[in-house]
């Protein structure tokens, strides 16, 4: 199975299948005799191998780059055939070794500090929850007291604005201005009826009538001008 020993050693080794029916392995790790070393484990394959099929396990594998197989098989080739057999069959053996790789050691400590990290920020969100209730209480209160009088006051805003809008239209000027001819028209009417029933003299007639009439012909052309044009 290893080969990395001289023929003595490798003379020493047990029989394949003897060595498969006692190990812990899956398939994909000693099925074969001709394989190097046992593939190495992550921390993560490790602890979650128990949970897992060997076709699983064999899938998590991460690749591993030549200069971290290097140290792994430096670290297996001190090793007498004894202690691999162990490692192959005992499984703690297995796990104590893997602990002891310094990549795997790399691995559980970044492990580490992101837990503490991620529990430090569940604490300080808890810490906050009291502020944010007491903002969310706040907000409430805006909500159904001063947005309700800002957006009371908006609308009345609205409906001014509308009827500025309506009062300044094209459409309320000619009307507005059809009033006012029809207006001038019956005090013309008025102060003519005052002089035929003889209650104003011809002077105060002329006065009056003349006033009357000229502000009713400018009101009627500008009237007339504005229902040709465009805008109208």
């Amino acid at each position: 199975m290893f080969k990395f020993w001289n023929s003595h050693e490798q003379q020493a080794q047990p029989h394949p299948q003897e060595g498969s029916s006692c190990s812990w392995y899956p398939p994909s790790v000693v099925g074969s005799t001709n394989s190097s070393r046992p593939a190495t484990l992550s921390s993560s394959a490790s602890n979650s191998f128990n949970s897992q099929t060997p076709a699983e396990w064999s899938h998590s594998l991460s690749p591993v780059s030549p200069t971290e197989a290097a140290g792994v098989i430096a670290l297996l080739k001190d090793k007498s055939v004894d202690e691999l057999r162990k490692l192959l069959s005992d499984k703690d053996a297995y796990n104590q070794f893997l602990l002891s790789v310094d990549q795997v050691k790399i691995q559980n400590n970044i492990r580490d500090e992101l837990r503490n990290e991620t529990l430090q920020l569940a604490r300080n969100n808890l810490d906050k929850e009291p502020q944010i209730m007491e903002l969310r209480n706040q907000c409430r209160i805006i909500r159904t007291t001063e947005l309700a009088a800002a957006q009371e006051k908006l609308n009345e805003l609205d409906r001014q604005k509308e009827e500025t809008l309506k009062f300044y239209s094209p459409a309320s000027f000619m009307h507005r201005l059809q009033d006012a001819m029809n207006v001038t028209e019956e005090e013309s009417e008025i102060v003519n009826r005052q002089l035929l029933d003889r209650e104003i003299d011809l002077g105060t007639f002329v006065q009056k009538y003349k006033k009357l009439r000229t502000s009713y012909h400018r009101r009627a052309l500008i009237h007339l001008a504005a229902k040709t044009s465009p805008i109208g």
